[in-house]
Parts: C-alpha cells; structure tokens; sequence
C-alpha cells in the first residue's frame, strides 16, 4: 500500500512571478493527512485557502490559475509539477503575491526545494480516481477540434498522442 506524504519541515524561496514581474515569498510547509495541496494568499485579508483541486481552476492560457473569490494564484503547474513527481500529497504554500516565482522556468528548482525540505511519509493511505467509465470532452468541430478521454484500466497507464495541422510542425 502506498501512503501519503508530505514534507518534513517548513521551508521559503523567493523569486519573481514571469507574467506579473511581481517579488513573490513562498513558503512551504508541511500538512496533515488528507489536506492536499493548498495554497494560502498571506498578503491578503481575509487570507483564503485555495485548494488545488480541479473545480478550483479558473483559467489555463500560458499559466494554470487556481481562484476562489478575488483570491488568484496563478503559475502553479512548476511547483504541482514537482509535487506528483516527488508524491507528495499534503502541503501549505502560503504565498505573498498572485504568483508562483518562476525560478529556473521548471519543476527542477522546485523538486531541489522539497527534497531539501526532506520528504515524509504519513500513516495514512494514497487516495486515487479510479475510472469506472470512459469519460470525454471535446471543444470546436472539424480540424480544429480538440478532446480528451479517460478511459478505464486495470492499473496505470497514460497514452498521450497530439496532432498539430501546422505548417511549422506538420509532418507530411
């Protein structure tokens, strides 16, 4: 069974937001089972709590944009990023600005952030979507529709495939 995970102790970066060019102090620090990832806007009043979960996102054009309210993060796909790939489940991100800092402009400075922090496991089970039936979502018609499936499977497997009609990268 795998267990959920968090990090072992508190710790902060600072860097700039690359759509705002915003100062941005980000401190992570561990949470409790169950919690996911949350992200707190500390320089606002009342200071909210913004899961990052899907009926959170409010937009996806050149940044993931978690909101509730007037409360925004935006730029959160990095530090996400790093997060599954290293499993952790259960984090605070209190944050200073409307962005995430870019650092090196990859998940790399964030996984070196939480590896620094040290990754803990905790005495609870990972929670997982389980697909029971195919599920999909479509947007335009004719050449420029786009759309995604979930189907289900007994075990893990992802297939990605993308077709651009581009000259720039049209293989034909």
């Amino acid at each position: 069974m795998l267990n959920q995970k968090t990090i072992a102790k508190p710790i902060q970066t600072v860097g700039i937001g690359l759509h705002s060019g915003n100062k941005s102090n980000l401190y992570l620090k561990p949470a409790p089972v169950d919690t996911g990832i949350v992200f707190i806007r500390i320089d606002q009043e009342p200071q909210t709590f913004i899961p990052a979960k899907a009926e959170n996102v409010t937009d996806t054009r050149l940044a993931s944009v978690l909101q509730i309210g007037s409360h925004r993060i935006s730029t959160v796909e990095h530090l996400m990023s790093a997060c599954a790939g290293l499993g952790i489940d259960n984090m605070y991100v209190d944050i200073t600005a409307q962005e995430v800092p870019i650092l090196d402009g990859s998940a790399s400075s964030f996984v070196f952030l939480l590896q620094s922090a040290g990754i803990v496991e905790q005495n609870a089970p990972k929670r997982f979507i389980r697909i029971l039936k195919s599920v999909q979502v479509q947007e335009g018609e004719g050449e420029s529709t786009k759309w995604a499936r979930l189907d289900p499977h007994h075990g893990y497997k992802l297939t990605f495939e993308i077709d651009f009609h581009h000259p720039a990268v049209d293989q034909t």
